[in-house]
């Protein structure tokens, strides 16, 4: 099957912020792992993540990853200001 690896990309940032622990500001936070391996490695290229093939249950998300993370979710699943 094909499909916009882009918006995949997209999507698993977004979700990626409900995963997050251990928020350090200016430093990112961690993730727990559960995604696509393909994906992942994609987020990685990105610069969004660190390294996510290591033994650990968690991996690093960067700062601009967090920030792009939260970005993305409220984008796609914030609710309107009434």
């Amino acid at each position: 099957m094909e499909y916009d690896q882009e918006k995949v990309d997209e999507m698993t940032l977004a979700l990626l912020y409900l995963v997050t622990t251990e928020r350090q500001e200016g430093l990112g936070a961690r993730a727990w792992k559960g995604f696509d391996w393909d994906t992942m490695n994609r987020l990685h290229e990105k610069g969004w993540i660190d390294a996510p093939k290591i033994k650990a249950m968690s991996f690093y998300v960067t700062e601009d990853g967090f920030k792009k993370s939260e970005q993305l979710f409220l984008k796609h699943f914030g609710q309107k200001e009434k």
